[in-house]
Protein backbone atom coordinates (compact mmCIF):
# COMPACT_ATOMS: atom_id res chain seq x y z
CA UNK A 1 0.00 0.00 0.00
CA UNK A 2 2.35 2.14 0.65
CA UNK A 3 3.66 2.42 -3.57
CA UNK A 4 -0.06 3.14 -3.80
CA UNK A 5 0.32 5.97 -1.44
CA UNK A 6 3.49 7.40 -3.23
CA UNK A 7 2.10 6.92 -6.56
CA UNK A 8 -0.96 9.30 -5.54
CA UNK A 9 1.78 11.92 -3.83
CA UNK A 10 3.34 12.24 -6.90
CA UNK A 11 0.77 12.07 -9.05
CA UNK A 12 -1.45 15.02 -7.42
CA UNK A 13 1.69 17.29 -7.56
CA UNK A 14 1.28 20.65 -8.99
CA UNK A 15 3.93 20.74 -11.49
CA UNK A 16 2.42 16.99 -12.79
CA UNK A 17 -1.23 18.06 -12.95
CA UNK A 18 0.25 21.59 -14.93
CA UNK A 19 2.32 18.72 -17.06
CA UNK A 20 -0.62 16.88 -18.02
CA UNK A 21 -2.80 19.93 -18.77
CA UNK A 22 -0.20 21.68 -21.20
CA UNK A 23 0.59 18.09 -23.07
CA UNK A 24 -2.89 17.75 -23.77
CA UNK A 25 -3.48 21.49 -24.82
CA UNK A 26 -0.33 20.65 -26.56
CA UNK A 27 -1.76 17.94 -28.53
CA UNK A 28 -4.60 20.08 -29.34
CA UNK A 29 -2.59 22.98 -30.46
CA UNK A 30 -0.66 19.99 -32.99
CA UNK A 31 -3.89 19.61 -34.28
CA UNK A 32 -4.55 23.52 -34.98
CA UNK A 33 -1.02 23.72 -36.32
CA UNK A 34 -1.13 20.53 -38.74
CA UNK A 35 -5.08 22.12 -40.31
CA UNK A 36 -3.29 25.63 -41.17
CA UNK A 37 -0.48 23.76 -42.81
CA UNK A 38 -2.71 21.43 -44.77
CA UNK A 39 -5.21 22.66 -45.66
CA UNK A 40 -4.68 26.96 -45.06
CA UNK A 41 -1.30 27.35 -46.07
CA UNK A 42 0.04 24.48 -48.46
CA UNK A 43 -3.04 25.00 -51.06
CA UNK A 44 -1.89 28.63 -51.90
CA UNK A 45 2.06 28.02 -51.92
CA UNK A 46 1.25 24.88 -53.97
CA UNK A 47 -0.87 27.01 -56.82
CA UNK A 48 1.71 29.80 -56.65
CA UNK A 49 4.22 26.44 -57.22
CA UNK A 50 1.84 25.56 -60.22
CA UNK A 51 -0.44 23.25 -58.44
CA UNK A 52 1.59 20.97 -56.53
CA UNK A 53 -0.27 19.14 -53.50
CA UNK A 54 2.46 18.82 -51.40
CA UNK A 55 1.40 15.84 -49.83
CA UNK A 56 1.27 13.78 -52.92
CA UNK A 57 5.46 14.43 -53.54
CA UNK A 58 6.34 11.47 -53.67
CA UNK A 59 9.55 8.69 -55.48
CA UNK A 60 7.81 5.07 -56.17
CA UNK A 61 10.32 2.53 -54.87
CA UNK A 62 8.72 -0.51 -56.82
CA UNK A 63 7.93 -0.43 -59.99
CA UNK A 64 4.25 1.11 -61.46
CA UNK A 65 3.40 5.36 -61.83
CA UNK A 66 1.40 6.07 -59.60
CA UNK A 67 -0.81 9.66 -59.21
CA UNK A 68 -0.86 9.57 -55.47
CA UNK A 69 0.85 8.22 -52.50
CA UNK A 70 -3.13 6.40 -51.83
CA UNK A 71 -3.09 4.88 -55.27
CA UNK A 72 0.70 3.69 -54.31
CA UNK A 73 -0.01 2.47 -50.67
CA UNK A 74 -3.27 0.75 -52.20
CA UNK A 75 -1.07 -1.00 -54.80
CA UNK A 76 1.63 -2.24 -52.02
CA UNK A 77 4.30 0.08 -53.43
CA UNK A 78 6.87 1.67 -51.32
CA UNK A 79 7.39 5.28 -51.53
CA UNK A 80 9.38 8.19 -50.52
CA UNK A 81 7.20 10.56 -49.46
CA UNK A 82 9.33 13.77 -49.14
CA UNK A 83 5.83 16.07 -49.58
CA UNK A 84 4.15 14.98 -46.48
CA UNK A 85 7.59 14.84 -45.09
CA UNK A 86 7.98 19.10 -46.41
CA UNK A 87 4.64 19.16 -44.64
CA UNK A 88 5.77 17.81 -41.35
CA UNK A 89 8.96 20.08 -41.40
CA UNK A 90 6.40 23.25 -41.61
CA UNK A 91 4.13 22.42 -39.18
CA UNK A 92 7.22 22.10 -36.61
CA UNK A 93 8.02 25.51 -37.63
CA UNK A 94 5.05 27.03 -36.79
CA UNK A 95 4.85 24.70 -34.09
CA UNK A 96 8.56 25.64 -32.92
CA UNK A 97 7.60 29.86 -33.76
CA UNK A 98 4.84 29.90 -31.47
CA UNK A 99 6.00 27.99 -28.43
CA UNK A 100 9.26 30.63 -28.83
CA UNK A 101 6.24 33.86 -28.88
CA UNK A 102 4.85 32.03 -25.86
CA UNK A 103 7.71 31.52 -23.22
CA UNK A 104 9.17 35.24 -24.41
CA UNK A 105 5.66 36.70 -23.59
CA UNK A 106 5.97 34.39 -20.34
CA UNK A 107 9.28 35.56 -19.34
CA UNK A 108 8.60 39.12 -20.52
CA UNK A 109 5.32 38.88 -17.87
CA UNK A 110 7.06 37.47 -15.02
CA UNK A 111 7.76 39.84 -12.22
CA UNK A 112 11.76 39.99 -11.57
CA UNK A 113 12.17 41.21 -8.18
CA UNK A 114 15.31 43.55 -7.90
CA UNK A 115 18.21 41.85 -6.42
CA UNK A 116 17.89 42.87 -2.48
CA UNK A 117 21.10 45.14 -0.96
CA UNK A 118 23.74 43.46 0.72
CA UNK A 119 23.14 44.02 4.72
CA UNK A 120 26.77 43.20 5.84
CA UNK A 121 30.09 43.50 4.26
CA UNK A 122 32.85 41.92 5.74
CA UNK A 123 35.90 43.51 8.63
CA UNK A 124 38.66 43.83 6.81
CA UNK A 125 40.69 42.97 9.46
CA UNK A 126 39.53 39.81 10.89
CA UNK A 127 37.02 38.98 7.40
CA UNK A 128 33.80 38.18 9.79
CA UNK A 129 30.65 39.79 8.66
CA UNK A 130 29.17 42.60 10.16
CA UNK A 131 26.65 45.19 9.81
CA UNK A 132 26.82 47.57 6.80
CA UNK A 133 26.72 50.60 9.26
CA UNK A 134 29.03 49.26 11.64
CA UNK A 135 31.76 51.34 12.59
CA UNK A 136 33.23 49.17 14.63
CA UNK A 137 33.83 45.21 14.50
CA UNK A 138 32.03 43.36 17.03
CA UNK A 139 34.65 40.88 16.49
CA UNK A 140 38.21 41.89 16.45
CA UNK A 141 36.96 45.61 17.52
CA UNK A 142 38.74 47.52 15.13
CA UNK A 143 38.10 50.59 13.52
CA UNK A 144 36.20 50.73 10.04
Amino acid sequence: MAIVKEFKEFALRGNVVDMAVGIIIGAAFGAVVKSLVDDVLMPPIGLLLGRVDFSNLFVTLGDGTFATVAEAKEAGVATLNYGIFLNTVIEFVIIAFAVFLVVKQMNRLQKHEPAAAPTTKDCPFCTTAIPIAATRCPHCTSQL
